[in-house]
């Protein structure tokens, strides 16, 4: 038996040309699997929670389809890659629903360091302490997932030097989030920062993992990693979600493989010098990404992000060959080999390719790539 996973998928729409156009107060009218983002230049669709991987794989594509044939009605548009306004322009918010005062907020509190495109990863993690525990760990080792997706080296059309322009920018609501302990310790810290306003509501936890279900803080039901960049690739993606599964079981299975039990980093402030330490690596992450240079949780000691992935590859590997999806994790040994979409990216630009010039060689690899997957592993679908 397999856990429960399931999507949030954010995705700019544009021109072909890599001009990102804001079209998502028409798609959300027109469709009923799409949601607005309070800025019209991305949307957002989700997919049922689902323990098969090649049914996982077939619900990442068709909405993107869906969603294409769509765009053809409204004219010359596509899906634009990426994780941040590469081409621009971040000089003005796009309202999607003018009339929505958390929209209102949102524009004037954080402007266009909000508009960007991410992936959601949510693991179903029924029991509340052992929901607790696995996002301790996968908190502490979120930085890894940042580094394997990493996709928004652009900014307004220039390098920004970082791989992840988006987490660089991203605001952190709010600024500290500690490492739960317990569910009771997450309900009552949840209350605090809404009495306090510094959490407009229960939604307003943007760190890069959180506990979530049908009425938080209180009903939980699942881990959402909220870290990783839109990948074009959902072969790459279900690679991640298949790392991240696996290192999950991992710990429910050991009680023992809990940062607050083993870490060697603190003693009293244990936790908070944790916090400390993977605030410190995420934003090495969002510069370097998979050749940043982190500090191990265990130990304090130096390692490569690279490095540390593929020791982690390698000790996950048996738990998910034991449950029969390890052969979703191979894809992970070609992100370390090749870099990931922002590093190839990057290799282009270092070339001498213009940053529309590599965006629009990303739009159409990526359209190929879906309509290759529909026709080999999707089984006719009616809409």
């Amino acid at each position: 038996m397999l856990l429960s996973k399931g999507f949030e998928v954010e995705v700019y729409t544009g021109t072909p040309q890599g001009e990102i156009v804001g079209l998502s107060d028409k798609i959300v009218a027109a469709l009923n699997r799409f949601m607005r983002e309070p800025d019209t230049r991305n949307v957002e669709y989700t997919t049922a929670p689902l323990c098969r991987y090649d049914r996982l794989l077939c619900d990442l594509v068709r909405p993107r389809l869906l969603l294409r044939d769509y765009l053809k009605t409204l004219g010359d548009y596509t899906l634009i890659p990426g994780s941040s306004l590469s081409l621009g322009s971040t000089d003005r918010f796009y309202r999607s629903d003018p009339n929505n005062p958390y929209h209102d907020y949102i524009e004037n509190t954080y402007g266009t360091n909000v508009v960007t495109a991410s992936v959601h990863i949510n693991i179903g993690i029924d029991d509340p302490e052992l929901l607790m525990r696995a996002c301790r760990l996968i908190r502490l080792e979120a930085p890894l997932y940042l580094a394997l997706s990493a996709a928004s080296p652009f900014l307004d059309g220039e390098a920004t030097g970082y791989h992840s322009t988006r987490w660089q920018m991203f605001p952190k609501v709010p600024p500290e989030v500690p490492l739960f302990e317990s569910h009771q310790h997450f309900i009552q810290w949840t209350q605090d920062q809404l009495a306090a306003k510094t959490m407009q509501n229960v939604r307003h936890l943007w760190s890069s993992v959180r506990p979530n279900g049908d009425r938080r803080p209180y009903n939980l039901n699942r881990l959402e990693l909220r870290i990783c960049e839109f990948l074009s690739d959902p072969i790459a993606l279900l690679a991640i979600t298949s790392f991240l599964e696996a290192r999950i079981w991992q710990v429910m299975e050991d009680p023992s493989l809990d940062p607050l039990t083993i870490s060697k980093i603190g003693d009293r402030h244990r936790a908070q010098e944790l916090i400390s330490l993977t605030n410190d690596n995420e934003k090495a992450a969002a510069q370097g990404s998979l050749d940043a240079e982190l500090r191990h949780w265990v130990d304090g000691r130096p390692i490569l992000a690279r490095d540390w992935i593929w020791q982690l590859y390698q000790e996950v590997w048996p738990a998910a060959k034991k449950r029969g999806f390890s052969c979703f994790l191979l894809p992970l040994k070609k992100i370390l080999r090749e870099g990931n979409e922002a590093q190839r990216w990057l290799a282009l630009h270092d070339r001498g390719f213009h940053t529309r010039q590599i965006l629009q060689q990303a739009i159409e690899s990526m359209h190929q790539q879906e309509l290759e997957l529909e026709d080999g592993l999707c089984p006719p679908w009616v809409a």
